[in-house]
């Protein structure tokens, strides 16, 4: 029962953002490594990202997210239903187990667990369908801010970019003032067109939501 509770608060809380993504690998045949390439010698010029959050905070990322919490939500109202159900059956079989016929107690035993096996079965479809819509949100988003991402780079002169949203980032200091991730939140911003999102009025509501993937090398 409590793997159904947790199953369906996880549904209603949304996900938060995973530590887990990665971003593009540079080898030979990435764009950015040839841009490295070629560039002349010199000392290096570094950033950083955090690009799960630069990917998640994008208007676009923001109302893409929002709608699918919103395209779920029927779904987490039929999975509360189940449960408080439930609730209600146990609560009555317990008050009125002892005036209940032996029978009548075991149909209704029958009935509670049979209900449970359907919540459970029906969190777990849910809960699988809603992270598989997610991923391929921020998937195919993902490529076009990483496109973003590596023309700024190549625009300012950085010929080395560390993504220190990776939960095995090597970085463990950063200047401030390296880090572009605002910089590619808004040129992506101003490339998509996307207004910003209204204000949410919920305070408990996720702000960034992302799976743990990452987007095609170009």
């Amino acid at each position: 029962m409590k793997r159904s509770l947790a199953i369906a608060v996880t549904l209603a809380s949304g996900l938060a953002l995973s530590a887990s993504a990665q971003t593009p690998a540079v080898s030979a045949a990435s764009p950015t490594a040839g841009a490295a390439a070629a560039a002349p010698a010199g000392p290096a010029k570094i950033a950083v990202i955090a690009f799960q959050v630069a990917v998640a905070q994008t208007n676009e990322g923001q109302r893409n997210f929002a709608d699918l919490e919103k395209k779920f939500d029927p779904k987490r109202q039929q999975l509360k239903a189940l449960n408080d159900e439930i609730d209600t059956l146990s609560k009555q079989l317990q008050t009125q187990g002892t005036s209940l016929s032996e029978a009548d107690r075991a149909a209704k035993t029958t009935a509670i667990d049979t209900k449970k096996k359907q919540l459970d079965r029906d969190a777990q479809d849910a809960q699988e369908d809603f992270q598989q819509q997610m991923q391929d949100l921020y998937n195919a988003l993902a490529s076009k801010v990483y496109d973003v991402m590596q023309d700024y780079a190549q625009k300012q002169g950085y010929t080395l970019v560390l993504d220190v949203s990776q939960q095995q980032s090597p970085v463990l200091f950063a200047n401030n003032s390296t880090n572009i991730t605002k910089q590619v939140i808004d040129a992506y911003n101003l490339k998509s067109g996307v207004p910003a999102p209204p204000p949410q009025t919920n305070t408990d509501a996720p702000k960034a939501i992302a799976p743990a993937a990452k987007p095609a090398a170009h």
